[in-house]
């Protein structure tokens, strides 16, 4: 039914997504910055390289459940929006609302803001400019931003080409560089067994190196906010979905070996801790080969920051048909009936982040409050299982109820622990989620007064 009214209602987005397209916009979401920087603080905190593998390979297993059970969702619920539609359908109005919410300000356009920045300072590096007043950084972080929400504004097709092309040679340009390093000869798999005698890891240091490893995993769920979109749903959302968080997994695992092939966990942990691909790439290539990892970090961030602009605005767009922001976020004008004016609002909000530079705390607690919301909304699947038992379920989670509840029971302990590690930011994530509740009383009143007259 609820296929059906999507399909019959003509500010509908039309289903011309096909399976691969809606998979680009999962592995570029997910492989951003994270996996080229996150292993140098894992090797500085635990100390083995089996173990750091090991947490790698949990955070895989988590995304995959989380995965497993966002597939139930999208195949049921195949409408545009991801979890915020999934949370108002099982928790009701006010949580959806602030699951949108939390998209809008720090779950997709601080992000974005963050990623564009970043790619700025990247290509700074390459050809380096002088830029004391951070003028040119600025330029550069919007000029991105605005050259990627033109693509998506175009339309569906322009958004697929790009997020196809800058996700094909993201991946390649990695395996490139994997390749490369292993022809060269000059690693030691020996490096594997090597580990650092002056760390003894225990569970504080090992949760935090899972929250760096679930850092760099996030971006799971970026297919499901398309699922008004992709053609076949039953079938298109959770081929999407598992397969690409196996394909980021499995990925991830073989480049972390391929940097202990090419150091020992000690010189990983050397400082600087952060550019631990750089370190790789010029271990095992020469100093001519950071240049190659800096410029695949920009292509690499490039093409989340391009997935996270077409997902996003797709969560607005849902609200506005459901009445909880203005109507006006919902127009689809045009023959390719493309949200415009949701798209318009987030980049506009992501630029004014880039300019004030207020973005950088919003991100730093962001992922904890994200985790929350994910949580829950792997707790609507058996929660509507027991509320709508006859909703139609063309896909339905493995091993229910051990995988959802595995992907709960991993976010209470992520959660408890980020909040017992940085209590302030989590603090703020949560009264940033709050702030949003004033803003849904007005409009829900608003929204009372204008049916009674």
């Amino acid at each position: 039914m609820e296929m059906q009214r999507a399909e019959q209602d003509p500010s509908a987005l039309p289903r011309h997504i096909g399976w691969f397209t809606a998979g680009c916009v999962l592995v570029s979401n997910v492989i951003g910055s994270g996996i080229f920087t996150t292993t140098g603080f894992m090797a500085r905190d635990l100390g083995y390289p089996g173990l750091i593998l090991s947490v790698w390979f949990i955070g895989g297993l988590i995304a995959l459940a989380g995965a497993l059970s966002y597939s139930e969702l999208g195949a049921a619920l195949p409408v545009a929006g991801g979890e915020y539609a999934y949370l108002r359908r099982a928790y009701g109005p006010f949580v959806g609302f602030l699951s949108g919410w939390t998209s809008f300000t720090i779950g997709f356009s601080a992000a974005i803001a963050a990623g564009t920045v970043s790619f700025a300072a990247y290509l700074l590096q390459l050809f380096p400019l002088d830029d004391k007043g951070g003028t040119i950084s600025s330029a550069l972080a919007l000029a991105l931003l605005w050259l990627i929400t033109g693509f998506h504004l175009a339309g569906v097709g322009a958004s697929g080409f790009l997020q196809r092309t800058l996700t094909v040679l993201k991946v390649g340009a990695i395996l490139l560089l994997i390749s490369a390093g292993l022809m060269g000869g000059k690693g030691d798999w020996a490096h594997l067994r090597l580990t650092d005698p002056d760390i003894v890891p225990g569970i504080g240091p090992s949760i935090v190196s899972l929250i760096f490893a679930l850092y760099a995993y996030s971006g799971w769920n970026a297919a499901v906010y398309l699922a008004g979109e992709v053609t076949d749903p039953a079938r298109t959302i959770p081929r999407t979905m598992i397969g690409g968080t196996l394909f980021v997994a499995l990925l991830y695992l073989i480049l972390n070996g391929f940097y202990f092939y090419a150091l020992p966990v000690t010189d990983l942990a050397k400082p600087p801790i952060l550019p631990v691909a750089d370190k790789v790439a010029v271990a095992l290539l020469g100093s001519d080969a950071a240049r190659f990892v800096t410029a695949l970090l920009c292509l690499s961030i490039a093409g989340a920051v391009s997935a996270m602009v077409w997902a996003g605005p797709r969560v607005y767009y849902a609200m506005a048909q459901d009445g909880l922001i203005p109507s006006l976020f919902a127009r689809t004008p045009g023959v390719e009936r493309t949200p415009i004016n949701a798209i318009l609002l987030q980049s506009l909000w992501a630029s004014v982040l880039i300019l004030s530079g207020s973005f950088e705390r919003l991100v730093i607690y962001s992922g904890t409050v994200l985790m929350i919301f994910s949580a829950l909304a792997v707790g609507a699947v058996p929660l509507l299982r027991w509320q709508e038992p006859n909703l139609s379920r063309p896909y339905r989670t493995p091993l229910y109820p051990f995988v959802p509840g595995f992907f709960v029971l991993m976010s209470i302990v992520i959660v408890t622990s980020a909040f017992y590690e940085r209590p302030v930011e989590g603090g703020l994530g949560l009264a940033t989620v709050l702030a949003g509740t004033p803003l849904y009383l007005l409009w829900r009143w608003l929204g009372c007064r204008e049916a009674g007259r």
